[in-house]
This record gives C-alpha cells, structure tokens and sequence, in this order.
C-alpha cells in the first residue's frame, strides 16, 4: 500500500498527538509586529484537516462536483491556514492544483485551469476582483480554521485510487511559451516522496524533537516536501512572519522555539551568512545548530567557504518541481562535504553529454554528465514531462569527483534561479526582445541568478539616448511580461542596463554571450539596482 501525506499526519497525529507539529507567530494588535508563537499540535492539525475536508465536500457537493476532480487553490502558502486547505482539499478526496500568488495575471490561471479539466477554483480575497469571470464555480479561501463549518456534514471516505492516479499538480516554476507547465504527481510519485522526505528530516537526536523552518509556499514543492519529512519524525515546522526573515527572527526562533534546524533557500541563507560575519552571537547559534539545509541553487562560493571554516554543519540538497528533492550533499567537515550523492530507493544515471562546449568555453565536456531520472525510479515525473523514452532529462550537469559523488556544474538549457528558486526563461526573454525590437538592439542577454527578478543587459543597434531606450523596449515587451509569474518580469526600465557594443563577455570560439561572465563582471552594477551592500 502506498503512503500519502495524509497516511503520514494520520500516523503522526497517533504517535505524536500531544507534541507541537507547528508554531505560528502572534503579531502585536497595535504594532504588527512579532510578539510571541503558538504552537498547534499534531492532534489539532489532524483535527483541523478533517474539518476542512468536510466543509469543502459539502460546499463542492452544492455544485455537483464529484470526488477526483481537480481543484484549484490560488493562495499564499505560507500559513497554517493555507496547509489545512490544501490537505483538507485532498481528505475531501479533491486533487489539488496549486497556484501561488506569485503567478498573479488571471488569464493564465484560468488557461492552466482549463489544461487540468479543473472543476473549481478556491482564491485568496487578495484577488476577489479579478477572478469574477473565471469559467469554473469560485469559492474565497477562508483566512480562519475556525471559518471552516461543515455543520453535521461527515467527512467522506477517500475514494479508491491507484498508484498511477494523481494526487495534486503543481506547476512549473517558470513559463514556457507564456505559461507555466503542469506538473502532475502520481501517488507513486507521492509514495517516493514520503521514503526521500523521510531520509532528509531523520533527526541527530532521536530523544529529542527537531524544530525546523518553513522553507517556502505550500504551492511549490520545496516546502510539500519538507512538510511530509517533518511529520514523519515528529518534527515542529516553524512558520516565520515572512519567508526572507531577518537574523534577529532567525535568532528569535532559535532562542524562543528551540529551532535546531534551519531550512532556507540558498539566496536567504546567504544574506544569513553575511550577517553572521560581523555578528558573532548569530555566528554562534548557526555552528550550534544540528543541520543547515540550503536548497534551489548552489550557495555563493564566499559564503559557502565561511560556513565550512566555521564549522556550520551545512548540507545542500538539490531537487526540482517534477522530481522533488533528488541528491543531498555529504556534509560533516571532510574534503567531500560538499559533494552530492542520490538519495536511497531511487533509479538515476548520469549520462556524458554530446554538447560541443560549455557556456565558459573552457569546461572539459568529456566529463560533463547530463543527470537522468530513469522511468523505473518512482520519483520519474508525469509522461507528459519525460521524453519518448519515458526517462526525465532534468537538464542538470554534474561531475562525477569520486565514484557516486557529484558537483553540480549547472544547466544546459537557458534557465537561471531566482532569489526564491523559483526558475526564469531568460531565452524566452530574450527572443521577445529580439523579436519586438530588433531594431533597436545589436545583442542582448537575461542574467539574475539568486536575484529577486532579471536584469536585462542590451548592446544598443545604433548611437541613441539609452532612456528612451530603456524606455521602447518594456512599452514593446509589456504584454509578453504580463503573462509572467513577477519573478520572471522585466517591468521597469531601472531592470534595464545598455552597455557599448561589444562590451558583453562572450565565448572566444562561437562569440556566444557568457550569461554568468556578464553576472560577474557587472556584479557591483547589479547589487545597486537590487540595492545589495556587500
């Protein structure tokens, strides 16, 4: 029989009724400001969860809208309230289609909306305006767990499904032709997820309760994941006041909730990292702490080297919305703690790739191996996401140092991460320039890795006033930018930046432009847009 989140809380609400499964931050009436935490227990979050089932079962039960539909739930994801929908959703025996609200232009939720046969959509009231004319019934996402009255409506059995039936869809982080992919999960899938979540969140002390971070939105993978993981064990997941928390919350956890694991995109632990150079007390608590876990994309070299001097017990672990999390990193203080390896109960392959050269142009590729999840591994995403082959070509290149240890050398397509891991399409980007103002620019390149959204770097076609240049190209390009989660938007003319002819660094055998040399050499222009003191 598979496993299942549900499977997962329902066990843990047994084993650890009693114990905190998450602690929410009580913000001052007066101030709105951090005054304390409370904490929800695993019997209340269980309890909570069956109280949403019942309550969405009768509210779609209205509409005739059977168990097994999709559902759409555009919310935040970042608050206990968002977790009972999403779970209560799937104990009605709903499968959810999660969208956060970072993908804020209502035409292309309804398009995705359309593409999952979605029979409802459930929207946070931040978007009360603009959802009116969706084509499926539309229901407000409560902001209360005491909101949720089902009256005497009982929850509904779970409907009988099988391994390869789908469980939620979630949704690309980035957008191809204008629009997120669907990323459908099989209970298979779901099942893998619960044996990989599991090896990740294993406590150092198994006497003791782990207190971890909530990691993102509930809407992506990243923080479903880490979730499941934690339940498993017992674990409390913290839910900070925002997902980029400052080191004096960080602190605060760590002081006041007993957080003794911390979770958090590479760009966030990062600016953690900075800090913790000029403040000894968070340098302190960061080495005491059992595990640091960074994921999304590599950490700045910088950053990573003042961790493992100091004896902070980091760990990367890199996955990706189709796969979840994928390798983990050794850790400890060794010469290969840096180093990744796969998770156990998976199928993988590292395969050479046939690429002429890399993107420095001075890579040897004979070493480059492209990162393959083959079709018998229960992680293998959707067909609809693989190839004719059935295997998933992640399009992730790695190194292989030792035998079973990897480095990760980056991609061989044309996506960068954001500050939040979320991925951007910089060669649709670009193609849409070149395409609505070829006349006016000679080159162009997309950069922002670990940045909030991208910067846009043009070689002007012509002597002109870079302003109105500047100016031309968002005027030409807005339409294309308003499909895009905000993210992936170049909607500002200060995202611009017009450089001489030439000036970009490019390959020295195919001229190509270098999209990390262009990030390095401009590095001290680009945190002044991003207002980035270093």
């Amino acid at each position: 029989m598979f496993r299942t989140h549900l499977s997962v809380l329902e066990s843990s609400a047994a084993r650890f009724s009693s114990s905190p499964v998450f602690k929410v931050p009580l913000m001052g009436a007066q101030t709105n400001r951090l005054s304390d935490w409370t904490s929800i227990t695993y019997r209340q979050f269980y309890e909570d969860v069956l109280r949403f089932a019942a309550f969405w079962a009768k509210e779609l039960r209205r509409n005739d809208i059977p168990q097994r539909s999709v559902i759409g739930l555009w919310i935040g994801g970042f608050t206990y309230v968002d977790v009972l929908h999403i779970y209560g959703l799937s104990r009605a025996g709903y499968i959810p289609q999660l969208f956060s609200l970072r993908l804020p232009n209502p035409d292309v939720v309804f398009e995705l909306l359309v593409k999952a046969n979605a029979k409802a959509l459930i929207f946070d009231d931040t978007y009360s305006d603009i959802v009116q004319n969706c084509h499926v019934p539309i229901y407000p996402a409560m902001k209360g767990a005491e909101e949720a009255d089902a009256g005497s409506e009982p929850v509904p059995d779970l409907p009988v499904v099988t391994e390869r039936d789908i469980s939620f869809i979630f949704h690309t982080s980035g957008s191809t032709s204008g629009s997120p992919k669907l990323v459908p999960c099989s209970y298979r899938w779901l099942d893998t997820t619960v044996s990989k979540s599991s090896q990740i969140s294993m406590p150092r002390d198994p006497a003791r309760q782990d207190v971890t971070t909530w990691m993102g939105s509930m809407c992506h993978i990243g923080q479903e994941f880490m979730l499941i993981g934690s339940m498993q064990h017992g674990s409390c997941v913290i839910q900070p006041t925002t997902i980029s928390f400052s080191s004096e919350e960080l602190m605060d956890m760590i002081q006041t909730c007993g957080l003794n694991r911390l979770n958090q995109f590479a760009a966030f632990l990062a600016a953690q990292l900075q800090t913790s150079r000029n403040h000894p007390k968070l340098l302190s608590m960061l080495v005491n702490l059992d595990e640091v876990i960074y994921s999304g994309m590599p950490l700045p070299r910088p950053e990573q080297e003042w961790a493992l001097q100091n004896n902070i017990k980091l760990r990367n672990l890199f996955g990706s919305t189709e796969c979840g999390a994928t390798l983990i990193s050794i850790g400890g203080t060794g010469s290969d703690a840096t180093l990744l390896r796969p998770l156990e109960g998976v199928a993988y392959r590292f395969v050479p790739v046939d690429s002429e050269e890399s993107e420095a142009g001075h890579q040897s590729t004979a070493r480059l191996l492209e990162f393959i999840v083959s079709s018998e591994s229960g992680d293998c995403p959707d067909r609809s996401l693989c190839g004719s082959d059935s295997h998933f070509r992640t399009g992730d290149l790695f190194q292989e140092v030792t035998p079973g240890r990897y480095v990760f050398r980056g991609r061989n397509d044309d996506w960068i991460k954001s500050e939040n891991s979320l991925r951007c399409d910089t060669k649709a980007i670009e193609d849409n320039v070149r395409a609505m103002c070829g006349d006016l620019i000679s080159q162009c390149v997309v950069v922002g890795t670990g940045r909030p959204s991208p910067v846009l770097f043009i070689e002007p076609a012509g002597d002109m006033d870079h302003e109105k240049l500047k100016k031309d190209i968002i005027r030409k390009t807005r339409q294309f930018h308003s499909r895009r989660y905000l993210h992936e938007r170049i909607s500002s003319a200060k995202m611009i930046v017009v450089v001489a002819r030439n000036t970009l660094p490019r390959t020295s055998t195919k001229g190509n432009i270098r999209r990390k040399a262009v990030e390095e050499a401009f590095q001290s222009q680009l945190d002044e847009i991003y207002g980035v003191s270093r």
